[in-house]
């Protein structure tokens, strides 16, 4: 310790001022658009008042609710009895079924609801099966792509419980049933809640499912009022973000205590199902067929039979391949260039708040982090009417606005990924550039960037999967004429051209199966 010398500290309280400037910037960009809605509202006065309490703001905000209540019952029933399954049981294939029960990550919502809108009913694949809409149509489609959402903290939580819980359990001369509802309910209790609680925030924000299944929730209220009715749309956006902000706090709370802070020692028991075993084998290979056979089924199908049609359009598998290859470059253009902007935009935010304890990159970090509980349309819709109300209008709908939604709507994934990564650092570094002479500049440079950068990426990576499957924020920001493979989607589906959807469906599914497992599943599924 007495090598160390007082002129590098000094350096760094110089350049704190810098950074401080750096981070609250940051911070305003990202309370932009909650602060306009805010303010706005304000200036709505009694217009803001009649419409929070009128009969056309109750029914969608109890409709988004109830919804959200109901998909989260179910995606916390499915996703921990998963999770049970495949991490302590004996289950035949338990590695593979870990690798296939969150894959309906990959799948935007409004991709499947558009799949099984169209396959059933009158006209549809299986004509026999009522069309799906409605709540139903909307509950089933976000059960099947939500659940992982429980599944995966619930996993990763039932592999960390002490097994002396249960083994005294067991001595004690408990069943199994009553071991796991006694002991590991209780110790998984805060993994299910943060997850349930994501889910309902992920429900409240959907908008491409609601809208396809013509259910109307309070995105679809606000997407319809955006032109027409700004005061409806901006009262209705401002209850939307106040919602998610609640669950999102409710969420980040519940996260803190997945762990009880106990070593484990030893390995998870393992639960025989003896003559159960075929009843998990068929409740898997269920949900495997509903959530992930189905969709991918219908959308070769569709793209089969409009192969097989040229006289419909279609002029062969060519043209039609040949058809993606604009909006997939829109799509890898705004994801790459939305991703950077990201890493670089929070990256500062994270340095000064873990490396430099900068007090206002701690607000700044929160600010990050609640707007991505923001719906993306809120975002999106915020952003829009600001533009549209500011001097530089001509900005409206052009590729930077564009870029900024994605950011602010999505910039916390990378700040999480910057920060866990700086958090591994050794502070021995800073002793050894310290004594060196190394100032705190040249140790970012040399030290700290280099070491962090695959952290770095991997958050970037996450905004780049999070940007491709966006819907609402690209429908309301994008340049006319700016496609996208989900916007691709959403106008095939809308104007009935099924063979569009298939193909378009299938590229994005395979590209966002890329990036998810190579940014998400592959450490859980090495974890077996």
């Amino acid at each position: 310790m007495a090598l160390r010398t007082h002129k590098p500290k000094a350096a760094s309280k110089r350049r704190k001022p810098g950074w401080l400037l750096i981070a609250a910037v940051v911070g305003l960009v990202f309370a932009a658009p909650t602060a306009y809605l805010v303010v706005r509202s304000f200036q709505l006065g009694a217009d803001f008042q009649s419409v929070v309490f009128s009969a056309r703001t109750v029914g969608p905000l109890t409709r988004s609710v109830s919804l959200a209540v109901a998909v989260t019952a179910g995606c916390v029933v499915v996703g921990t009895g998963l999770a049970w399954l495949v991490q302590r049981t004996n289950i035949p294939g338990r590695r593979w079924w870990a690798i296939v029960v969150p894959l309906p990550l990959v799948i935007p919502s409004f991709v499947f609801a558009a799949a099984i809108r169209h396959a059933f009913g009158p006209g549809g694949l299986v004509s026999a099966i009522p069309r799906f809409g409605g709540f139903a149509g909307a509950f089933l489609t976000l059960v099947a792509l939500s659940y992982p959402y429980v599944y995966l903290p619930v996993s990763s939580r039932l592999r960390r419980i002490p097994p002396s819980l249960e083994e005294g359990a067991r001595m004690l001369g408990s069943s199994s049933w009553r071991t796991f509802r006694t002991v590991v309910l209780p110790q998984s209790r805060g993994a299910i809640a943060a997850g349930g609680l994501l889910v309902f925030l992920y429900v409240l924000s959907d908008f491409g499912a609601v809208s396809i299944m013509r259910y109307d929730t309070l995105t679809r209220a606000i997407y319809s009022a955006r032109l027409a009715d700004q005061p409806t749309a901006v009262s209705l956006g401002l209850m939307l973000a106040l919602l998610a902000v609640a669950v999102g706090v409710a969420e980040r709370w519940f996260r803190t205590d997945l762990d009880d802070g106990r070593t484990l020692v030893g390995e998870p028991r393992i639960y025989s199902l003896g003559r159960a075993a075929p009843v998990g084998v068929l409740v898997m290979v269920a949900i495997a067929a509903v959530a992930l056979v189905a969709p991918v089924a219908v959308f070769l199908f569709w793209w089969i039979g409009g192969v097989s049609t040229p006289a419909a359009g279609y002029g062969g598998v060519v043209n039609m391949l040949g058809g993606l290859g604009r909006p997939a470059f829109n799509t890898a253009v705004a994801g790459v260039i939305a991703a950077v902007v990201a890493a670089v935009a929070v990256f500062p935010v994270a340095y000064a708040k873990r490396r430099l304890g900068v007090r206002i990159a701690e607000l700044s970090s929160a600010v990050v982090v609640g707007s991505f509980a923001l719906p993306g349309l809120v975002v999106a819709l915020a952003i829009g009417f600001w533009v549209i109300q500011a001097p530089w209008t001509w900005l409206y709908q052009s590729f930077p606005v564009l870029i900024l939604g994605y950011v602010v709507h999505f910039g916390a994934q990378s700040l999480r990924s910057s920060q866990a990564a700086l958090d591994v650092l050794s502070p021995r570094y800073d002793e050894v550039a310290q004594t060196l002479g190394a100032d705190q500049r040249r140790r970012l440079a040399t030290i700290d960037l280099p070491l962090v950068l695959p952290g770095v990426g991997a958050g970037a990576g996450l905004v780049m999967l999070s940007v491709m499957k966006e819907l609402p924020a690209t429908l309301l920001l994008a340049p006319i004429g700016f496609e996208t493979l989900a916007t691709r989607i959403w106008n095939a589906s809308e104007n009935g051209f099924l063979a569009d959807v298939g193909v378009t469906s299938l590229a994005l599914i395979v590209v966002s199966a890329l990036l998810t497992w190579t940014l998400v599943l592959r450490s859980t599924a090495t974890e077996q």
